[in-house]
Order: C-alpha cells, then structure tokens, then sequence
C-alpha cells in the first residue's frame, strides 16, 4: 500500500491511501436481453461498459433494437393476461421470490465482484448494499406475496342501508404490466424495490437498466431466470434514452416505476402522460444534516462524513447539507477537516477502500464544474476538491467538504451525485427549520442531538424519511420516497407494496 499526500485542511494534510489494483476473479457475464423466458442477444447500438477505476473496457454489449423492445412489451402483456404466470397464486408467487433471494445469497462473492468492477462500488460496503439490502427488501415482498396487502385481496366493507341494504367489498387486482426503470448506483436494490412488489401483487414486468450497469443487472437477470418465473413475468431490455421512452409510452404497459434524476423523472410523466399510465417516481435528493445544539460534535462530524461519501456519494439520500449552530462551526470544520485522513481512496476490490470511483470521467467533469463555479462565488474548500494523486487512470475524486457559501448557492441546493459536503451555519432552530426545508427535494434528512429535542425537529422537516442521531438500519416494512422533486409515490414497505395495485368496489343488494 502506498500513502499520498493529498490537499490540507486547516493547515493540516491528510492522506489518501492508494492500492495496487487487484484483478477481478470472477468473470464478466455477458449481457443479453431476456425476453419471453428467453436470452437473446440485442440487435441495436453497440453499449461500451468502462471499468471506472482503470477507465479500460470491460464488455461491448449489443442493445435491444426497436422490435425487441416491443417483444419484450407484448411478452409482458401476454403473461399478464393469459400466461403461465397469471395462475400463480400469491404463495406460488411468494415462493418465487423467496428462491430468488436463495439465489442472491449464494452468489454473493460474484455480485461484489461484479458491482466493485462495473459501477466502482467498494467490496466494503457493496455486500450490503448489493445484496444483504436487496435479500432483506425480496423476502419482505415475497412475504408480503403470501399475506396480501395489509387491508388483504379482499375486504369486506360494513352493511349499506341507502336506498336499500346492500353489501360490499374492495378487490385488490395487479396494476398490470410495469416497466421498472432501474439507474445504476445500486441497480440490485432498486430491482428489490420495484420487481418485489410488482411480482408479488401480479404484476408483469420490463426491466429498463442503466447502459452503465448493464453486467451487473444481466447478472440479476439470470438468477430470476434460474429461480423458474415463467416466461414474460420478467423481461430485460436496455440501450439508449429511446429504449426507455418507448417501453414507458408503449400503451401494453400499465405503471411506470423509474428511479433516476428530477429532469429525467418529468421526461418519464411526458411520455406516460399520452396512455394515462400511473407512474411511480423515486427521484433526488439534496439531503439536509442538522447538527442542533448540545450535539456531541466529536461524534457527529465521522458518521456525518460516512453520510455523504458512501457509494462515493452517488446515493439519492445521501446528506450532503450540514447546518451547524453558529457557535459549533469552526469545531465541525476543523474537525471534518481533520477526518478524511482516515478515509481510503482507491481500487475497489482492496478490502480497506471506502470511496471508489465516480461512474464515469463525464459525471466527475460536471461535479467538477460545480466545485469551480463555487470557488468563483467566492467558497471555501477546506478539504479535498480536486483528484486524488497517483489515480490517473480511473475517475475518482477527493472525498471534498465546501463553506463559506449561503443555502441558495447552486452547490448547496443541486444535486451532485458525488463525495461533495457542504457545511453552513445558522443563527437559531428557527434558522436551521428554514434552511432544512428552503430546498426543493425532500427524500432524506437527519438530525443531531438530544433525542427529545431531535424528534420534535424532526416532525418539523418536510421530507419522506428523517433519522434522528444517525437512525437504524433500512428497514424491509419502511417506505422510501418523498415530494417535490423527490419524486411520486413510494417504494417499499406497504406504501411501495399498494402502490402495484388497482382497487375494485364490488356491491349487491342484501
């Protein structure tokens, strides 16, 4: 291992731990289309996928053409309406989903492998985030499947006596074919969220993945393949934009779930909007960290750093605003100063690395736009800012901390996608409320502090998911989601779970 020294902080330097790369052992799957309980090769444009730490070629992977796109669609339809797969009943369909969390455990090792290789996903954290995470969301829906919603398929509603007696009941069918469009930071987990209940309830699904996590989900697909669902209940198409506008449009499909940016999410209503089609939307997030006062600031300042670095900050919950009580900020800073020496930048596969590379030399360019319109407006980068040194041939970046800038900065209030922190103080609770909430995503939030004082901040914040004192592991029964340009919706738990069905009053005379 070779130390770097990397940029100061305060007057003091910090280092960035540097690997010689490991070779991968696991071999690359090949990507093909699934389509109809079939591999098919794609017949359009040609997909590079790029290993992100070396900036080398890992596959060229042929898309799917216009005509296999529709396939996929009319195969979709076809097992919805009248297939094997729409006479499975719900523990059949449970019992499936089960299976596929078999599958995922066993081949756990490859799954990291893969997810270090393809997307730069530290071996430290992708076990948790590309499997442990997507078992535990599977298994919930797989039992989920079984049980039914929590109102059940069924439910019976109280005697009616106007104009006469009459009985009811609510039927909870499918929503029917879903295209589920997946984005490429944690592809596994988002097919968990949106494969888990549309499976679960019925439903009959396209899968639209990232051209940049092609490898990664082929590999997903094979285990689906293996875990015996019938042909169609789950097909794979991916390429360019136009793939995903035409499945979304395709009037066969029925629900829309697309996890990606705010500016793609409202491409994804424009093209539904024709077919009238439901569209659930899990979209960004520029998620605030409030430190109040009496905060143990020697805590908060690590697990707050983790926050925002994590997947190399490509993460939608990732909260990246930090707002600290005037008289605590010098402290935050120096302290956050103080903490990425401890933070090692490199090869993904070495079990010592926390922040691998950003996915592409494009997106680091644009982060790296963001950071040089900052320092015009006159910011601060105390720590990091600019490429880590002796990692020339990936696309990695300091893990970087940004002040000196007010909440309505463009660096404060858009979404980077990267390991990019800003830390801004406030007068009073009343301050901090408004910054919290002055944004116009709310996905995520946390707050700092006695746990009393906390929670009552934490009504106060308009967002879909607030941790108080960094929160608990995520849970299977949670939802995920939140409004503004946070999204529509909601992905997992029973609010994602109901969000895959159609309700049906039926009524008769007594």
């Amino acid at each position: 291992m070779v130390s770097l020294r990397g940029r100061e902080a305060g007057g003091a330097p910090f280092t960035i731990e540097r690997q010689r790369f490991i070779v991968m052992t696991a071999p690359i799957v090949e990507a093909e289309c699934h389509i109809d309980g079939r591999r098919i090769a794609g017949e359009g444009e040609a997909i590079r996928s790029i290993n992100p730490t070396t900036g080398r070629e890992l596959a060229v992977t042929p898309a799917a053409s216009p005509a296999q796109v529709a396939a996929a669609v009319s195969a979709a339809r076809r097992a919805f309406d009248d297939g094997e797969w729409s006479r499975l009943g719900p523990g059949e369909r449970g019992a499936l989903l089960h299976r596929l969390a078999d599958l995922l455990e066993r081949d756990r090792e490859k799954i990291v492998d893969l997810a270090a290789t393809e997307i730069g996903t530290p071996i430290s954290s992708a076990a948790a985030l590309h499997v442990d995470l997507p078992v535990r969301f599977f298994r919930w829906f797989a039992d989920a499947a079984a049980r039914g919603p929590r109102d059940g398929y069924e439910q019976p509603l109280p005697l009616h006596h106007d104009p006469v007696v009459s009985s009811s009941m609510l039927v909870r069918d499918p929503a029917g074919v879903v295209a589920a469009v997946v984005a490429y930071n944690v592809p596994v987990m988002m097919c968990a969220y949106k494969l888990g209940p549309a499976l679960a309830s019925g439903c009959s699904t396209v899968l639209v993945t990232s051209p940049r996590a092609v490898l990664l989900t082929a590999a997903i697909m094979r285990l689906i393949e293996e875990a015996g669902f019938p042909p169609g209940a789950v097909n794979l198409v991916f390429g360019s934009p136009s793939v995903t506008a035409q499945v979304v449009s395709a009037p066969e499909v029925d629900l829309v779930t697309f996890t990606g940016s705010a500016a793609v999410g409202s491409k994804i209503l424009t093209l539904a909007a024709p077919t009238l089609k439901k569209v659930v939307l899990e979209l960004g997030g520029k998620s605030p960290n409030i430190v109040l006062p009496g905060t143990d600031i020697e805590k908060a300042v690590p697990a707050s750093a983790l926050r925002f670095t994590r997947n190399s900050g490509q993460a939608c919950g990732a909260t990246t605003r930090t707002l600290v009580p005037q008289a605590d900020f010098d402290e935050y800073v120096e302290r956050s100063g103080k903490f990425p020496g401890g933070l090692t930048v490199g090869d993904p596969h070495h079990p010592d690395t926390v922040l691998g590379p950003l996915i592409t030399g494009e997106h680091r360019g644009n982060v790296e736009g963001f950071l040089a319109r900052a320092r015009e407006a006159g910011a601060e980068i105390p720590v990091g800012g600019g490429r880590p040194p002796g990692l020339d041939d990936g696309f990695f970046l300091e893990p970087t901390l940004v002040t000196g800038i007010s909440n309505d900065a463009e660096i404060a209030q858009e979404e980077l996608f990267a390991p990019v922190g800003v830390v801004m103080p406030y007068t009073d609770l009343d301050d901090a409320f408004r910054m919290a909430n002055d944004v116009k995503y709310a996905l995520n939030a946390n707050v700092w502090g006695p746990t009393p004082d906390a929670l009552a901040f934490a009504r106060r914040l308009r967002s879909g998911t607030v941790t108080v004192n960094g929160g608990g592991g995520m849970r299977g029964d949670a939802p995920w989601g939140g409004p503004g340009h946070s999204g529509i919706g909601r992905e997992g738990g029973e609010e994602g779970f109901r969000e895959f069905f159609e309700v049906k009053h039926i009524q008769w005379p007594v």
